[in-house]
């Protein structure tokens, strides 16, 4: 199997569990990071207004533990970490974005625009891979293939 059937495995089976819980699938990620595989599941609640508690993250990695010593489809060892995606989460996905519309986000790009990879700004439109920023003085417009990362921007 590759990451992208592995991925798509969990997903169908932990979105239908997490939906019966009242919450949601944010990310998949399977990374090898030195010479461990991880796999990490974000999990989110519904509401904006409530958040991720440790027994969310707890049930969550027991019952995904259950359905993958059944299903085996990880063919090397791995750690599975469950966690909440956070305040800085990176948007990935269509919905995403659209969940984020009108809030400050900072962006990353792979190549520079106007000498720099950085952008912070208000998230105006999403459509058809296209986002849309406003920066203080400027608006742009990035494909998503151009974009690196993508995160909620975090002040305190």
């Amino acid at each position: 199997m590759t990451n992208k059937d592995i991925v798509e495995k969990i997903s169908s089976i932990l979105t239908p569990h997490l939906e019966t819980k009242g919450l949601r699938l944010w990310d998949i990620e399977l990374v090898k990071e030195g010479q461990n595989q991880i796999l990490r599941i974000y999990i989110d609640t519904k509401e904006k207004e409530t958040s991720i508690n440790v027994e969310h993250c707890e049930a969550t990695s027991r019952f995904l533990s259950q359905q993958l010593d059944t299903l085996d489809p990880i063919s090397t060892p791995y750690m599975l970490e469950v966690s909440s995606p956070g305040i800085n989460r990176t948007l990935k996905k269509e919905s995403d974005y659209l969940e984020y519309l009108e809030e400050i986000i900072d962006i990353k790009l792979f190549k520079p625009l106007n000498k720099t990879k950085e952008f912070q700004g208000i998230l105006k439109a999403y459509e058809n891979e296209l986002l849309t920023l406003e920066c203080e003085k400027e608006t742009f417009r990035f494909n998503i293939k151009e974009i690196a990362s993508c995160k909620v921007a975090v002040f305190f």
